[in-house]
């Protein structure tokens, strides 16, 4: 069983305090027009959202405890099957051209908004719009959203989807609504694990758990890419420094540096357990291991090493560089500045 698209998924774990905020506001009959849905990827923003809105477009009493939806209602499958009227979602679109999901949304895509919007709902209820990974909305995008937050129109609601509310004009963010979302506790990552993996090894599933940090997206995504052979990977490596082999540097970029689901799965685990093994030593809570390796370097150096990996990382996915040398340039500086592989 794996996890249906966030569209389509009935089942919502371990935010019931945000669901309540939302059915609290659509008892009062005071609906805000704009909400930011924010908190860590993968952890189920986007299912919020849909949620929330299928309950809006289907116009039903706002008694119940929950804005679940039975899923043979016929909003849930036009919803999940994108073919409802009064619902438009904007995210980064797909580029024909280059084959692959463009790095931003585009000033077009959030144009279509202002359109939308002023339209009279088809249903004659709710017209809903929701924008998922509003952080990657380039200037132009942003400023034209600001436009129709400003003027927002009757009977129309916009909920953004965003891992990163930073990155938005502090404007967009003071004129929404915020629901802040928070990791998944052990017992629902365990819970939905199980539910999605259920012929994976209990063991294997923990492991799953303990890297997704609250993140059931995070957790899914690993047991797709290899998530744990290669976590398995960076512990032995992390465990083997400073004193690396140059050698055995080569032989990790020779075998990961041809894929680029290896390549991104291996450099998110290597920085994650780098930033566990600082922030466990900070707590005075690292094993021997961690406390180890942390202690090699003063830690603004481990921050600066852990910038330089995530810099090095997003160069080489975004501009296409070579994935075998940027894995001998990571690997270098964890070993530090008198090592070279290349």
């Amino acid at each position: 069983m794996t996890a249906p698209e966030p569209r389509a998924n009935p089942l919502l774990v371990g935010h019931a305090a945000a669901e309540g905020v939302l059915l609290d506001a659509l008892r009062s009959g005071r609906m805000h027009h704009a909400w930011l849905i924010a908190g860590p990827p993968g952890i189920g923003k986007a299912t919020l959202a849909f949620r929330f809105a299928r309950r809006l477009l289907a116009g039903m009493p706002s008694s119940d405890e929950t804005l679940a939806l039975d899923p043979a209602h016929p909003v849930f499958r036009r919803v999940a099957a994108g073919s409802h009227a009064d619902l438009l979602t904007v995210e980064r679109a797909y580029d024909e051209k280059r084959k692959r999901t463009r790095t931003q949304i585009a000033v077009d895509d959030i144009r279509k908004i202002n359109g939308f919007m002023g339209l009279t709902p088809a249903e004659g209820g709710w017209r809903v719009v929701l924008v998922d990974g509003a952080e990657d909305m380039n200037q132009n995008a942003a400023n034209a959203l600001l436009k129709v937050l400003e003027e927002p129109p009757p009977r129309a609601v916009l909920l953004l989807v965003c891992d990163a509310p930073g990155r938005l004009l502090p404007t967009i963010r003071s004129r929404c609504r915020r629901l802040r979302l928070s990791p998944l506790q052990s017992s629902d990552m365990d819970g939905l694990l199980a539910a999605y993996l259920p012929d994976m090894a209990p063991e294997e599933r923990g492991r799953l758990a303990a890297l997704g940090e609250g993140s059931p997206g995070r957790a899914l995504l690993l047991a797709e890419e290899e998530g744990l052979r290669l976590a398995g990977l960076v512990d032995e490596i992390m465990e083997e420094l400073p004193a690396l082999r140059p050698a055995r540097g080569y032989e990790v970029a020779d075998a990961l540096g041809r894929s680029e689901t290896a390549f991104s799965t291996f450099m998110d685990l290597l920085r994650a357990s780098l930033s566990t093994a600082v922030r466990d030593a900070v707590r005075g809570r690292a094993d021997p291991e961690q406390a180890r390796l942390v202690a090699a370097r003063p830690l603004d150096a481990w921050g600066d090493v852990w910038h330089a990996l995530t810099r090095l990382q997003d160069e080489t996915e975004r501009f296409n560089l070579d994935k075998r040398q940027a894995i001998l340039s990571s690997l270098s500086l964890l070993r530090g500045p008198a090592s070279s592989m290349q």
